[in-house]
């Protein structure tokens, strides 16, 4: 059958293209995709073609599908997963396989298995490695989303503390404790943000920075202190770029005893010397940013790491069981990925999306790959329905869930939307 996919050939060369799929195997699986959001790491392997540690050498004859946040419909089973899967499920993916050593994922390796697709075929090592993952919600962006998410609920379980005379580590936060997110009001802080307060084991109090206003105020919309106070968190947002010594003054709001997690959600070195600083004993950094530059360092209190035990660790991507957790408490509304979403657009808008990245502003990007539509801000819906009915009636649904992408917006799309690609 026909797929149309965005396939990449070459460094910054993303084609929009219509090909034959072969006829799947006894152990693999067709699926539809219907959602793809676009990460920053798909901008990273997009930059540098074949340079990329996960692309082939020989993408210029054998392009690969990018894209690797996607969910959609099981479309039809090959004979080996058929007492598995079944024609009509909804479906997410975990990409980070690790099959047998490769560094092979879809939307960096596989030439017919990637997230912007109309239609793509997933290989037998992802049934093997159970990463074909059943959902049960109601939305396929929430299933999408489950793979930023499940990186974010990774950093959380990553995070670890100490019992003074015990050789043992104690994983995952202080439950009760206190905790700061420094610039954490873009998309992933604003998904942290929502598992910190929903999640079972969650601090007492939890500051948040960010430099912006219009994030910030977009934040506090979204996370009102009243909620968070219902769920056992004091919610504070502190906005750090008029403060001329922040880490004193983020030190002062825990009456001087520091802080027991510390996330940094952006790569910025005085941003990461501030977080040391207001570590308090025992206090874990979780540098949770990754940096596009090899030699980047920061300076850190050693003196503290010697007697106040503090400690710093890093997580990149989530596992299979925190993909599980976020689709879970995605499918019971206990968390809504939607928080992360500021753009929605067709297939015809990935490649110029990637490319562009980092220069367009907001949060996640939400492609839809089965219809034909520019890349458009969420909070540009309104003004576009001045001309556009359809827009309008978008417009006025995303006004009825805080200004946020939702369900019943996503249903509407799907069913009205008449431009297809």
């Amino acid at each position: 059958m026909k797929t149309k996919a965005v396939r990449l050939y070459g460094a910054n060369d993303l084609r929009l293209e219509e090909f034959d799929l072969p006829e799947i195997k006894d152990d693999e699986i067709l699926v539809k995709v219907i959602t793809d959001s676009i990460c920053m790491s798909t901008y990273k392997a997009a930059t540098l073609g074949e340079n990329h540690k996960r692309v082939p050498n020989d993408i210029s004859e054998n392009p690969i599908i990018v894209g690797h946040e996607f969910a959609g419909v099981i479309e039809k089973v090959g004979a080996k997963w058929q007492n598995q899967f079944k024609p009509g499920d909804k479906f997410a993916i975990q990409p980070a396989l690790n099959y047998k050593g490769s560094m092979a994922s879809p939307g960096y390796s596989y030439k017919y298995f990637g997230g912007n697709a109309t239609y793509t075929i997933i290989p037998q090592e992802v049934m093997e490695l159970g990463c074909l993952l059943p959902y049960e919600g109601e939305a396929y962006y929430d299933a999408s989303l489950s793979e930023p998410m499940s990186c974010v609920i990774g950093a959380f379980h990553a995070n670890y503390h100490t019992t003074a005379g015990k050789y043992e580590h104690s994983m995952g936060i202080v439950e009760g404790g206190k905790m700061a997110l420094l610039a954490g009001c873009g998309p992933m802080g604003l998904g942290a943000i929502d598992y910190i307060i929903h999640r079972d084991k969650k601090p007492g109090l939890l500051v948040v920075t960010d430099i912006d206003d219009a994030r910030i105020e977009r934040a506090k919309a979204i996370f009102t202190k009243e909620d968070a106070k219902k769920n056992g968190v004091e919610l504070i947002f502190v906005n750090t770029k008029g403060i001329e010594n922040p880490s004193e003054y983020l030190n002062e709001i825990t009456g001087g005893t520091g802080y027991d997690d510390v996330f940094v959600y952006a790569p910025v070195k005085p941003l990461i010397e501030d977080a040391d600083k207001i570590l308090g004993r025992d206090g874990c950094l979780n540098f949770f940013a990754g940096p596009t530059d090899t030699n980047f360092s920061a300076n850190l209190n050693f003196y503290n790491v010697h007697y106040a035990a503090t400690h710093i660790v890093g997580t990149s991507g989530g596992n299979t069981d925190d993909m599980k957790e976020s689709l879970d408490m995605s499918a019971k509304k206990l968390v809504n990925p939607a928080v992360m979403v500021t753009h929605i657009g067709g297939l015809n808008s990935v490649a110029e999306s990637t490319l562009n990245l980092p220069n367009i502003p907001g949060g996640k990007k939400l492609i839809y790959t089965h219809i034909d539509m520019e890349l458009t801000a969420i909070e540009d819906f309104e003004e576009k329905g001045k001309s556009d009915p359809f827009f309008k009636e978008l417009a006025d649904i995303i006004n009825r869930h805080k200004g946020l992408w939702s369900a019943e917006a996503e249903k509407y799309l799907l069913e009205n939307y008449t431009k297809l690609i």
